[in-house]
């Protein structure tokens, strides 16, 4: 059974979350005091921690800071602070996923599962093995098909594809295809992705069955595989 560590100050929706957890078949501890919640990660590690960002006596993204410096456990963030800024900084502590309050506990408890979906298939790579890549090339094909992608595209893809399930901002999206860029509005990147998108659907004949390339709003994108 899988371990979630429930990390949030508000004790009735607290209990409200554990239950709809439970009820779909995962084990839950419960904590409302961060320094405890943390204490209790160096004891027992959790197959995946939700993590308000106003907890008492250790905030979330120090709690979020100091888990990532020993492990890559899996981090959903929870927050009733709804600014981009909030969102973009708790991913780039190392969080997998964002849920601003408030929420329903049945989209939490599918987050939750898709994350440990992801990680299931990062375990059994092979069943995902649907895209061969060639870096000194630049060239990415969906099993036997290239994808004919431009430099900037391939620079994207590459990216999503070593690290599926993450979300970037377009601010880091754009930081990686064009580091030195300073005057390009993140937005352009809303146009790349548009691209990859049509050409992995014409190749993989998904066309809009799949969302290759998801949108997190508010926050930026990330690659997902599609279900069994």
């Amino acid at each position: 059974m899988k371990h979630i560590m429930l990390v949030e100050d508000e004790v009735e929706l607290a209990a409200l979350v554990r239950d709809y957890l439970e009820a779909a078949g995962l084990e839950v501890s419960m904590f409302h005091d961060g320094q405890e919640a943390y204490d209790s990660f160096l004891q027992r590690k959790p197959s995946l921690m939700i993590l308000d960002l106003m907890v008492p006596r250790m905030d979330g993204l120090t709690i979020c800071r100091k888990v990532r410096e020993q492990s890559d456990l899996p981090i959903i963030m929870v927050t009733a602070r709804t600014e981009e800024i909030d969102r973009v900084l708790g991913l780039n502590m190392g969080a997998d996923d964002y849920v601003c309050k408030p929420f329903s506990p049945k989209e939490l408890v599918a987050r939750v599962q898709a994350v440990l979906r992801r990680l299931e298939r990062k375990a059994e790579p092979e069943e995902n093995n649907l895209f061969r890549m060639d870096k000194a090339q630049q060239r990415i094909w969906y099993q036997q098909k290239s994808l004919n992608l431009t430099p900037t595209e391939f620079r994207l893809l590459e990216l999503f594809l070593e690290h599926v399930g993450q979300v970037y901002s377009r601010a880091q999206l754009l930081d990686h295809i064009n580091p030195d860029s300073f005057d390009v509005a993140d937005r352009v990147i809303d146009s790349h992705i548009k691209n990859l998108r049509r050409k992995i659907s014409e190749a993989a004949e998904t066309g809009n069955r799949h969302e290759w390339v998801q949108a997190v709003y508010g926050v930026g994108y990330r690659f997902e595989y599609p279900e069994d």
